[in-house]
């Protein structure tokens, strides 16, 4: 090789190094945050007290969100029964865990309804049951990708759903789903795993 031309090829190299630090130094070379998914946002609704809460009801515990309704025949009642449980297994941790139960039956779902059926002692003792209008519910809904759809007439009717439960960071962000018919022990282990992440965990 001629000596111009090892001469062009350090000054290259060089120019790329100094590119790189520079690069490096703003964060764009460096290991990137994980994405989260798009899940939560803001809602205004009540809960089993008739007191008006918003996405910060979230704040400063690690709370497992989870959409169904108080008529519903199997899968609430499974699942609250599962976390129920899962508190207990988590032990001195229960003090930061809470299960956030939102109604998508807000016509029969009142905030005294709402009171009544969390007072189960087989379910969560810290949860917080919200409702509120059919718009507010839709909101939330669509914020968390929930389905959700009546199903017959009459006062017997039932509400088809979403049966998974979010397990959100005290940060108020999205760690992980938890699938429907997880057992209480593997539920216990999901949240220690999040909980020693922190609370900008994204895994779980």
């Amino acid at each position: 090789m001629s000596r111009g031309f090892l001469v062009i090829l350090a000054l290259l190299a060089l120019a790329f190094a100094v590119v790189t630090g520079v690069a490096w130094r703003r964060g764009l070379l460096g290991p990137q945050p994980e994405q989260t998914a798009a899940i939560g946002g803001p809602f205004h609704l009540v809960d089993q007290s008739g007191r008006p809460v918003d996405q910060h009801v979230l704040k400063g515990k690690w709370s497992a969100v989870f959409f169904g309704y108080t008529n519903c025949p199997d899968a609430c009642p499974t699942t609250l029964f599962a976390l129920g449980q899962a508190e207990k297994d988590l032990g001195d941790k229960a003090k930061d865990f809470q299960t956030v139960f939102i109604s998508v039956d807000p016509a029969r779902d009142t905030p005294a309804q709402m009171a009544r059926y969390l007072s189960n002692a087989a379910f969560p003792h810290n949860s917080i049951g919200l409702t509120g209008t059919d718009a507010q519910v839709a909101q939330v809904a669509k914020a968390y990708k929930v389905y959700y759809a009546k199903a017959g007439n009459g006062a017997d009717y039932t509400v088809n759903h979403s049966s998974f439960t979010y397990l959100m960071t005290p940060k108020g962000g999205f760690a992980c789903v938890i699938p429907y018919n997880t057992p209480p022990d593997q539920i216990a282990a999901h949240v220690r795993t999040a909980m020693s992440e922190g609370p900008y965990a994204q895994s779980c």
